[in-house]
Parts: C-alpha cells; structure tokens; sequence
C-alpha cells in the first residue's frame, strides 16, 4: 500500500506542494507589501469586501470627494470571464478608498468568494454609485423638493446639470415670490425611482431649459397647492 506524504513530512518538498508554498508565499507578499493604487487611474485594484479580496476597476474619472470613488466588481480572472451561477454583477457600487488594498495582483484570486465557487454576500456594505439632481424651494419654514432628475451614472454629469439648472432657474425665478430655487446633486434613491425623470437620452439644453420651466411653475403654486415636498 502507497501513502501519501504529508505536507509537513520531512523529506523533499514534491513540485505539487511547491506550486502550492509559491501561491502562498505570493499573497502573504502581496498583503504585507501591496502595490500602490494611484487615484484616476482605471487599473483593477484589490478591495476587501468582508473576510475576502476581490477584484475590482474604478470608474474612469468618476469619485465622490477624496475618501470614495466608483467601482465594478470583476471576477479575479478579468473581466471577460463568465461569472456564472456563483458570481453575480453589482453594477457600479460606492466604494471607500480606505477599502483599497492596492493595486490588483493575482496573487489575492485565493481570497475570492469566487476562488471558493462562491456568490458575494448578499449585503457588501456599498451603496449603488448613481446620482440625483433635486431641484428644490427654500421656502420660508421648508426646503420643497419640486423635481428629481436621475439616476446619473457618473457625478460630473450630475454636477454639471445641477449647475446649469441653478443658473436657468436663477434666470427664470427672480419674481418667484418667498422662494430661492436651486439644484442640488444627492445619492440617487432607487425606491423612489418613480419620482424621478430619466436626464438621458434628450437633448441636454432642451431638457434642461425644460425642467427649469416646471421647476418655476411648482414653485409658483406652492401657496395654493403643495406640488413639492419637504426635502429629505
């Protein structure tokens, strides 16, 4: 009868226990000493999502303030490889960069839910990275919301319509009586996607001009009829 040599039997180490010590060796390197991730660049990076390292890439130029940028969830094998069953897509999510390890090395592909055959958890404490435009009425005792523009896939398209759309309402509702009107970017709020008018796939300074123009006619009912509702 033929036994098997443990891993920790003396004796010389088979090349099949070498490949494995190498693995090994590779990602207590690469979490002791990861390589730097440089912020704006779309390398993939290694994020920690609970107990485990996965593989993930940043949203080209997309971030929200310097301490969370957007990101998508990749299979550790890149990002043509079928997820499967086992490994669903996120979509892009929220993601603190103090979550970052560095830049990806395949060396975590053993931390992965994946490398496990593996689903990610269902809960992985990041939000969804859409945003919103509230164009919304200081009023005296409230802030009305009037319109909900979104969701936004990236924040500087949502910042820049925000702008513009202060700028039109500024120029539309300087004889709004009681009220400054303004528009203000927020997280995108998906449970409530039926109050919100979709900003793509018209003409941008149409739909802008537009929206100023309902903005500043619910702004002029709201001490008759209350179109708006108290921001939050």
């Amino acid at each position: 009868m033929q036994y098997r040599r443990c891993g920790h039997a003396p004796g010389t180490i088979s090349p099949e226990d070498q490949v494995v010590i190498d693995a090994f060796r590779s990602m207590l390197a690469a979490l002791r000493t990861p390589e730097p991730w440089t912020p704006g660049t779309t390398h993939p990076i290694a994020v920690r999502i609970g107990a485990a390292v996965e593989r993930a890439r940043p949203r080209p130029g997309d971030t929200d303030g310097p301490d969370v940028i957007a990101i998508a969830l990749e299979h550790p094998d890149g990002p043509h490889t079928p997820y499967g069953a086992a490994y669903r897509r996120l979509g892009w999510l929220r993601c603190d960069t103090a979550a970052i390890l560095g830049t990806w090395s395949p060396a975590y592909a053993p931390l992965t839910h994946a490398a496990s055959g593996l689903d990610l958890p269902a809960t992985i404490g990041m939000d969804p990275a859409h945003y919103a435009v509230h164009v919304q009425a200081q009023t005296p005792g409230a802030l009305r919301t009037l319109l909900r523009l979104g969701p936004y896939t990236q924040t500087g398209h949502a910042t820049r319509d925000a702008d513009r759309l202060t700028t039109l309402l500024a120029e539309q509702a300087a004889d709004v009586p009681g009220g400054h009107l303004a528009a203000t970017t927020t997280p995108y709020d998906p449970a409530r996607h039926h109050l919100f008018t979709d900003p793509y796939g018209a003409d941008p300074g149409s739909f802008l001009r537009e929206t100023a123009s309902r903005a500043v006619v619910r702004a002029r009912t709201l001490g008759m009829d209350d179109h708006g509702d108290t921001a939050r």
